[in-house]
């Protein structure tokens, strides 16, 4: 959404694009989960009233909106992709097979995972933790709008603690709200290390690639 308030913002593509592009550049195999709330929220609909699955299947859908525009940054900067969707639309993106993503990564392609894991009831951050154990991954990296993992919510609460590193069973004990208890079980079961970072920080990913202490770290120890 950017600053401008609307679903999509050209110039924060853009500047995600490049981010991207760069730690492309460096030298990793890139995979990216997009979510769907500057559109639509499953959650939110099912608040309102609206039967959840049907709620969940519309904030999937504005996951793959979301994918094709930033394949369209990405492409326009001269980044081969690949979208791939849990939800089969074959005219707008190709199904996910997990073979076949690996392969796309491989051979150089930013693969983007779409529809979050195709079924309702489940986050988008279960969606990326899936997805990373799938391929796997050796880093799970979670951009959001502050810079880490605090106690409390930054913006509400100045005095805020920034923890610079955790292991998930920290997270589940002190129950920090860094993605949902799904997520956090599949990364701590399958040896997964996420980060936590300010997507608004441009250059930020690359400089956590090149091992520069950025955001927030959680691992098994």
């Amino acid at each position: 959404m950017g600053e401008r308030g609307e679903s999509l913002d050209p110039s924060f593509l853009k500047a995600l694009a490049l981010d991207i592009r760069a730690a492309r550049a460096w030298g990793a195999q890139v995979a990216v989960v997009v979510g769907g709330g500057n559109i639509f929220r499953g959650a939110t609909g099912a608040a309102l009233g609206m039967e959840r699955t049907s709620a969940d299947q519309m904030g999937m859908l504005a996951t793959v909106i979301n994918s094709l525009g930033l394949q369209a940054a990405l492409e326009g900067c001269d980044v081969p992709t690949r979208v791939q969707s849990a939800i089969p639309m074959t005219q707008v993106a190709e199904p996910f097979v997990q073979r076949e993503a690996v392969r796309h990564l491989e051979e150089g392609r930013v693969v983007i995972f779409a529809a979050g894991t195709g079924n309702p009831y489940f986050t988008t951050d279960t969606a990326a933790s899936l997805r990373a154990a799938e391929i796997h991954a050796d880093l799970l990296l979670k951009a959001t709008k502050v810079d880490g993992v605090y106690d409390a919510d930054p913006v509400k609460n100045p005095g805020a603690k920034k923890f610079t590193s955790l292991t998930y069973d920290e997270v589940l004990r002190l129950g920090l709200g860094v993605m949902d208890l799904t997520a956090i079980t599949l990364c701590r079961d399958n040896r997964i290390p996420l980060c936590v970072f300010s997507i608004q920080e441009r250059g930020c990913l690359e400089a956590i690639l090149k091992g520069e202490a950025r955001g927030t770290t959680i691992g098994l120890t």
